[in-house]
């Protein structure tokens, strides 16, 4: 057994759906832009541009339905809700065909932002680190798993205190899961543990301490967290 100087982290991790199980969590990489409409509002071209990624650290998590605390250093904290994909077999370079077979399941999730600090960095030529991957940032619902799961369509659909605020459909992805795993498999050797965040749709805005959110993705489940 090997002997740390310090003690090693907790494993981050999921839970899982009717199981008593937890699935650990590796890495966290997040597409950025994938569905048009949010392209439109954020500025940018909705044209099938290569997908580009970002990531937030594994401890980042809140599961459960735990608060969010708010973080410190912004005044624009916005919610971006969307499909986490579970990576649960490993592969590089992965043809599109094969992709869905790496898959262990899915979940909603919540890509909280410091919108602030990202468009400063934005402006700056700065990485999005600090606007995107600070702690608490990805709040997670309980994972399913894949099998009898169609994430080629459905409702995506996120209420900020009982008030629908993002609403979209899966059929909108601009890169699909499968091309999302195996474009991002050709960048970097995935592993079983790995999330991978698919984009959010249009409706991203502000939220403030007190507001209750509470997102689903049809088929596959909720998230909820508060913001304290």
């Amino acid at each position: 057994m090997s002997d740390y100087v310090i003690a090693p982290p907790v494993i981050a991790a999921l839970p899982i759906q009717g199981s008593g199980q937890m699935f650990p969590v590796r890495r966290i990489f997040c597409v950025g832009r994938n569905y048009a409409e949010h392209a439109i509002e954020m500025g940018s071209d909705p044209s099938r541009e290569p997908p580009f990624y970002f990531t937030k650290p594994s401890d980042a998590l809140v599961v459960d339905g735990a608060d969010m605390p708010y973080p410190p250093m912004t005044k624009q904290l916005h919610h971006e809700m969307e499909l986490v994909v579970a990576i649960g077999s490993a592969g590089a370079d992965i043809p599109v065909a094969q992709a869905m077979g790496h898959v262990w399941g899915y979940c909603a999730g919540l890509d909280m932002t410091r919108r602030d600090l990202q468009n400063e960095a934005k402006k700056t030529g700065r990485p999005w680190d600090m606007g995107k991957g600070f702690d608490n940032s990805a709040p997670m619902g309980a994972l399913v798993p894949a099998r009898g799961v169609d994430v080629s369509k459905g409702r995506i659909e996120l209420k900020v205190n009982g008030k629908v605020v993002q609403s979209s459909d899966l059929s909108k992805l601009i890169w699909s899961v499968p091309e999302v795993i195996s474009n991002l498999s050709h960048l970097v050797r995935l592993a079983p543990g790995d999330l991978i965040m698919t984009g959010t749709p249009e409706g991203v805005a502000a939220v403030q301490r007190g507001d209750l959110l509470e997102g689903i993705v049809e088929g596959v489940g909720e998230v909820r967290t508060r913001i304290v």
